[in-house]
């Protein structure tokens, strides 16, 4: 049975000030907790109405009235999970690092993730103004994605100062990606949804690249963020 404590917790971990402050996030839904349940991340409470045959003492069985009360959905998918946040390990610059500057939208945070995933990107950089990664609607468009890239958190225009790897950066005026010539190890910038990469990011691009429009009209003024990310990387992984 659910406790007031546990209610309280649950849904503070709804703030990002209270997931920083306990070191706690939430995951929903059977198919993304299994795989959590698989990674090093560490359960600290699994709420379901139905048994995972984990650690009893981790498993705490409720009803389906008592998950809709804790649930951030709108339509609860049987459990409810709570994992520590992990450490943050260092960025590793020897490969094709992704930086974002001010993403502000969940769903395209997360999808950003899984991207990352898909493409082998070990390491996502974000500004400090990006979305957390840990916010419940990130964590739901990862699908478990999460678990397989470091995302770091920084300083983002002294992470691109200091680092030695070359600057690349997203623009609608840039060079064709499809004629630039793209390195296997270097840094991708990708722009917030509405401004794109900030002037003070911009002084640290060495080479601006587009994605050509092939409309006929060119009515369409620009693609998500998320789904220009999808273009870039497949380019910079075909090179």
């Amino acid at each position: 049975m659910l406790s007031k404590s546990h209610i309280k917790l649950i849904t503070s971990l709804k703030q990002k000030k209270y997931r920083q402050q306990h070191g706690l996030f939430v995951v929903e839904g059977v198919k993304t907790i299994k795989e959590l349940l698989r990674s090093k991340l560490t359960l600290h409470a699994l709420y379901t109405t139905e048994s995972f045959n984990i650690d009893a003492k981790n498993e705490i069985s409720i009803t389906e009235a008592e998950l809709k009360r804790i649930s951030f959905l709108t339509t609860p998918n049987k459990a409810l999970a709570i994992f520590k946040v992990p450490e943050v390990k260092p960025i590793e610059e020897g490969r094709l690092v992704l930086a974002l500057d001010a993403v502000r939208d969940p769903g395209n945070l997360g999808t950003i993730i899984r991207l990352c995933d898909w493409f082998g990107v070990k390491d996502l950089v974000c500004s400090k103004e990006t979305v957390d990664c840990f916010n419940p609607k990130v964590i739901q468009a990862t699908m478990g994605s999460i678990t397989r890239v470091n995302i770091s958190y920084v300083d983002l225009e002294l992470f691109l100062n200091k680092t030695s790897l070359p600057i690349y950066g997203a623009f609608m005026e840039g060079e064709t990606v499809y004629d630039t010539s793209l390195p296997k190890q270097g840094v991708l910038v990708m722009g917030n949804e509405a401004n794109g990469i900030s002037k003070e990011i911009e002084i640290f691009i060495k080479k601006k690249i587009s994605i050509p429009r092939f409309g006929e009209l060119q009515a369409a003024e620009s693609l998500n963020v998320a789904t220009a990310t999808a273009i870039l990387l497949s380019e910079f992984r075909r090179g």
